[in-house]
């Protein structure tokens, strides 16, 4: 099964909100616009003889097309606009980017007759269209080692993001070591040594509590000496105490540059799709903390809301890396902007 499949089904909690929410703004006007049976005239009165009925005539290439065509069709008006960026906001598209869609979406349209497969196909276009420029996937560079720094908050995904990109690139013959710089979770060091032995990549570890800017001078230090390509530090990320996490951030990078001044050379922040507008803020945060580079989104397999990865590119236009949609190694993906937009609204090949 390819990716797009997955993404197609697992995104299916999104994309039947939004099929189900057009298809009752369509069904309710096309509902409303159905015209009065006429009345009945007066009788006639009978013929002596009547003569016998014509023959029916046969229905031209135009009719029988129509005939075929019987799907409902609603007036995109004012009020269908409104009805549509009131569904794109319960998507979680959030209102600045739903209104912007849904204006978007009106030029060269307004006034016309729509069915909901022509507007799920016009959703699909601005959604892609909005996301093009932000679909990149995690540069790299020669520099060696390339390092990559990974924020989120704790129960995002980083660890399993982490693992999960180590193994690519492991396959792909790049060399790997992961420093496990969230040293105040057990469980964190654990499932990235599981990777790790997963992956054949090394998980250099610290006692629990000791202090993540040691952890990760050594990993570079070690990374340098043996020319890997890629280090890939986790870090903590205790929102709840957000003075503490941003000193301990600083930190990091502190003792990072004074080593390299040019590291860390990407700085990936994982969400957790099933959060929804919550991801803008944590967005706003962690870019005061850490000068996020990119984006990594998981979870969109167990949410109804992935609208809010347009309402992330819409808003901060940072790059999108990677969406996962699973547990599995090949369960997080490129970025691929017209595919996700095709799952999101339903629409494209389903086989």
């Amino acid at each position: 099964m390819s990716f797009f499949q997955k993404l197609k089904q697992r995104m299916f909690r999104s994309s039947s909100k939004l099929d189900a929410g057009l298809e009752a703004l369509v069904d309710e006007a096309a509902e409303t616009d159905t015209p009065e049976p006429p009345a009945p005239a007066d009788p006639a009165p009978a013929d002596p003889a009547p003569e016998a009925p014509a023959p029916a005539a046969k229905p031209g290439l135009i009719g029988r097309v129509l005939g075929r065509d019987a799907a409902p069709r609603r007036v995109l008006d004012d009020e269908m606009l409104e009805d549509l960026e009131d569904l794109l906001i319960q998507a979680d598209m959030g209102v600045e980017t739903a209104a912007r869609v849904a204006a978007n979406l009106a030029e060269g349209r307004f006034g016309r007759k729509l069915s909901v497969a022509e507007i799920k196909a016009a959703l699909a276009q601005e959604i892609a269209r909005i996301m093009e420029p932000v679909a990149r996937p995690l540069p790299l560079y020669p520099a060696r080692p390339q390092v990559v720094l990974v924020v989120g908050v704790n129960g995002a995904g980083k660890t399993t993001t982490i693992g999960k990109l180590a193994s690519q690139f492991r396959t792909a013959g790049k060399s790997v070591i992961i420093a496990a710089g969230d040293t105040f979770r057990a469980a964190a060091v654990e499932q990235l040594q599981v990777w790790g032995e997963r992956a054949g990549v090394p998980v250099m570890t610290a006692p629990e509590g000791s202090d993540p800017a040691s952890l990760a001078h050594d990993a570079l230090t070690r990374a340098r000496a043996e020319g890997v390509d890629l280090l890939m530090i986790d870090t903590a990320g205790r929102l709840q105490n957000r003075a503490d996490l941003m000193e301990e951030l600083a930190k990091i990078l502190r003792v990072l540059r004074r080593i390299d001044p040019e590291t860390p050379h990407n700085t990936l922040l994982v969400l957790d799709a099933t959060t929804g507008q919550n991801a803008l803020s944590q967005v706003e945060i962690f870019r005061k903390l850490a000068d996020v580079s990119g984006l990594v989104m998981t979870k969109l397999d167990g949410t109804a809301r992935g609208g809010v990865l347009v309402a992330l590119a819409d808003r901060f236009g940072l790059p999108i890396h990677a969406i996962g949609v699973g547990e599995q190694i090949d369960d997080l993906q490129a970025f691929d902007p017209e595919e996700f937009a095709a799952a999101l609204v339903g629409t494209g090949d389903q086989a």
